[in-house]
């Protein structure tokens, strides 16, 4: 293991992690070392990411000097994944055959005592017979159940108390209790003569039963990383020496020539150089419908192609892929923490502890003041606080819940980057939004052209002389003829006039394209065509009068269209019960003319890029909880100082990596889409929180006996045993719920999926 620091994220799996006691252990452990600026431990898949220039030597130091064991991950994504799937069904099969044993020998003896309710030792029969079974119950301790007892002893040698702590205490007294009552039953009354062999090994057998359940529902939980890892070939068909060879993807570098044929999925991120095919994206943005792909066009590892071979030099391989770097993103955002946490981390502090103290009280009480057999009541009581007490279903509420819907959003294109966006998203209440890319497509279409003759020889004309400019009007004029399949001409004497347009002169003619100030100055009549032109400056778009030999020819539009999906999604965020505000540094007539198709009320144009994040500073000072949502570079700057950033995934990178949630497909249904998952999560968390609070605070006041007097019954140990390892069973159950969580706008229904 290098001793070198490192900048970069550093991933460690951790050993004997039960709770969120050891969680917070563990993180106040790291914060105590030099150059780790975050230590981040998720209990749900037992691991630890550091971040900070720290060596991981003094890592895995100080996690050992908590009391538990750490490793370096050194594996790539997928070798990891397949090593924790091994290790998960390794674990889960050893916990059912501990569960197995234990239950064997518990489920009889339970079934004798209610039976022949002959559970006491009053001769010596008696005490060579249950002494074989005191033995008998000691090896299923050790053999079954001896990891809670050195993760105890473990806890104890670090002056502190786990999970691990209270299952020990429990079932070790129970074990002792009974053992006295063997060897020395002369030194108890007679009522008290009563094992508990059972109660020891049915805890235990039924600890490691609800483990297992929870080991094989937390597999689910990282279903959407599997996913993402199965989209990764693990060979790639590369062009060497003029031969296609197949090779390790791990052995593909920047450069390379790549065949990917119909049906197979793209290894790497590269660029078309021959060919042309259909290609599934889907899987990375959302988008049902498949992209045509041509020479130059850009493809995405992990994409599928459809019905053509496409030949394409690689740019990005490894790590460097947009694939690979969705699922450290993923992963991150997994492990990350969401405020609402430090509730349970406060409570867990100090839980353990406190639940030991009241379980001696309580023993104490019965001891003094309860009835006969004291000694047994007391055991009971003692047994069952303990046990019922443990805060498994606590420290597993939050992280289970982030997992579950961080990968969700990710299958539907919504990549979160920490819990802290994913639990601010829920409080919106205003999402300010880009107009240009955002709204619109981003890229100006002519839209209209009306002459006062040939229509296809005036866009000719126009087109030749605006193939002279680098005006982004020019291009959407340009880019019109060639769809019509209309040549260009040569252009003499092309001259771009500021403020007012271009001229120039096409087969002896002289074409003027440009505003009205143009038509003004060149002495042309336009008649009533300014009348049209303020019509179509109305709908949000830029006319422009063309003129040819000094007479009027007609007139031009080019506007940016409307997303064809943006009217839908304004309407759902809207119905989600958030404010709408438009941004752009457009002119304030196409603005408006967009905001009112769109149905949005409140408009700033004109703006600059700093104006954008003083306008979400202003909202913000006003008590509004402002999302932003951009894909430009001048759109960084109010995303980072925005609540939550929303970037468009088909935007720039310094967009994407100023923002809080990256959306992969250009469209606002993400946003609603994000919004509708970090509801629906946190009403998860906060069901687990409600869950395991409730249970807690209920149960340990019934197993110290607070219902006796009204029913004359004491908790058994082991129904406290059952219930405290289904508990978390029941919290990973419920978090993975989430995974049935299905958006507004594709379930057809106004709100999230999330039950």
């Amino acid at each position: 293991m290098s001793d070198t620091p490192s900048a970069s994220p550093q991933t460690f799996r951790l050993r004997g992690v039960s709770c969120a006691g050891c969680v917070r252990k563990i993180e106040a452990a790291l914060s105590d070392v030099a150059g780790v600026e975050e230590a981040r431990v998720n209990l749900g898949d037992k691991t630890l990411v550091v971040d900070g220039e720290v060596a991981a030597e003094d890592c895995v130091e100080a996690v050992e000097s908590a009391g538990y064991g750490a490793e370096l991950v050194q594996a790539n994504a997928r070798e990891l994944r397949d090593q924790q799937r091994e290790e998960e069904q390794d674990h889960y099969r050893q916990l059912l055959w501990r569960a197995g044993i234990a239950l064997g020998l518990g489920v009889p003896l339970m079934a004798w005592g209610l039976i022949t309710g002959e559970m006491g030792v009053n001769s010596p029969f008696q005490q060579m017979a249950w002494g074989a079974v005191g033995l008998l119950t000691l090896a299923v301790l050790v053999l079954c159940g001896g990891h809670f007892y050195t993760g105890a002893w473990r806890a104890l040698r670090h002056h502190s108390a786990t999970m691990d702590t209270l299952v020990a205490l429990g079932t070790g007294a129970a074990w002792l209790f009974s053992m006295l009552v063997v060897v020395l039953p002369q030194v108890l009354p007679e009522s008290a003569r009563h094992v508990y062999f059972e109660a020891s090994a049915m805890i235990i057998g039924l600890i490691n039963l609800g483990q297992a359940m929870e080991v094989r529902a937390r597999g689910k939980t990282s279903a959407a990383v599997e996913k993402l890892l199965e989209l990764q070939d693990p060979t790639a068909r590369v062009l060497r020496d003029g031969e296609e060879v197949d090779i390790p993807i791990e052995q593909v570098q920047t450069g390379d020539r790549l065949r990917v044929r119909p049906g197979e999925k793209i290894p790497v991120d590269g660029r078309v150089i021959e060919g042309e095919s259909l290609v599934d994206e889907s899987m990375l943005t959302g988008e049902p419908v498949p992209v045509k792909k041509a020479e130059g066009d850009g493809l995405s590892a992990g994409t599928l192609n459809k019905n053509g071979s496409l030949l394409f030099e690689a740019e990005k391989v490894g790590a460097d892929t947009r694939l690979s770097q969705i699922i450290e993103m993923v992963k991150n955002a997994q492990s990350s923490r969401v405020p609402i946490a430090r509730l349970a981390d406060t409570i867990s502090a100090i839980f353990v502890p406190t639940v030991m103290i009241i379980a001696v009280v309580a023993a104490l009480v019965w001891y003094n003041w309860g009835p006969d057999p004291q000694i047994a009541h007391m055991l009971v009581v003692l047994t069952s606080v303990l046990i019922i007490a443990c805060p498994c279903a606590l420290g597993l509420a939050t992280p289970m819940s982030v997992m579950v819907g961080v990968g969700k959003g990710a299958e539907n294109g919504v990549l979160v980057r920490n819990g802290k966006a994913l639990q601010q998203a829920t409080d919106l209440d205003t999402l300010v939004v880009d107009k240009t890319g955002t709204l619109t497509e981003g890229a100006p279409k002519l839209t209209d052209i009306d002459s006062t003759g040939d229509t296809d020889e005036l866009l000719q004309q126009l087109a030749s002389l605006e193939s002279q400019s680098e005006h982004p009007l020019a291009e959407a004029i340009v880019a019109a003829a060639k769809q019509k399949n209309l040549s260009l001409s040569a252009v003499n004497g092309f001259q771009a006039i500021t403020a007012h347009g271009v001229s120039g002169e096409i087969d002896g003619k002289k074409i003027l394209l440009g505003n009205r100030k143009l038509m003004q100055r060149e002495s042309i009549d336009t008649g009533d065509w300014p009348a049209k032109a303020e019509a179509l400056a109305e709908q949000g778009r830029t006319a422009m009068y063309a003129a040819v030999d000094g007479a009027l020819a007609g007139i031009i539009a080019v506007a940016d269209p409307i997303r064809e999906d943006a009217k839908v999604a304004v309407n759902r965020l809207q119905q989600l019960g958030l404010r709408i505000e438009m941004l752009t540094g457009d002119n304030r007539a196409t603005a408006d003319a967009v905001a009112k198709q769109l149905g949005i009320e409140h408009v700033h144009a004109d703006l600059l890029p700093e104006d954008k994040e003083r306008i979400v500073a202003d909202l913000q000072k006003g008590g509004a909880k402002v999302g932003m949502a951009g894909d430009g570079i001048n759109d960084a700057p109010a995303l980072a100082r925005a609540d939550v950033g929303f970037a468009i995934g088909a935007g720039t990178d310094v967009a994407i990596e100023s923002a809080d949630v990256t959306l992969m497909r250009s469209s606002l249904h993400g946003v609603a889409d994000a919004v509708e998952l970090s509801r629906a999560t946190l009403r998860n968390i906060k069901q687990n929180l409600f869950g395991a609070f409730v249970y807690n605070t209920l149960g340990i006041p019934i197993a110290a006996g607070v219902l006796y007097p009204i029913t004359g019954m004491l908790l058994s140990p082991v129904i406290a045993g059952a219930a405290m390892a289904f508990s978390s069973v029941t919290v990973v159950s419920n978090a993975n719920r989430l995974r049935f969580f299905k958006p507004s706008h594709d379930s057809g229904n106004g709100n999230g999926g999330e039950q």
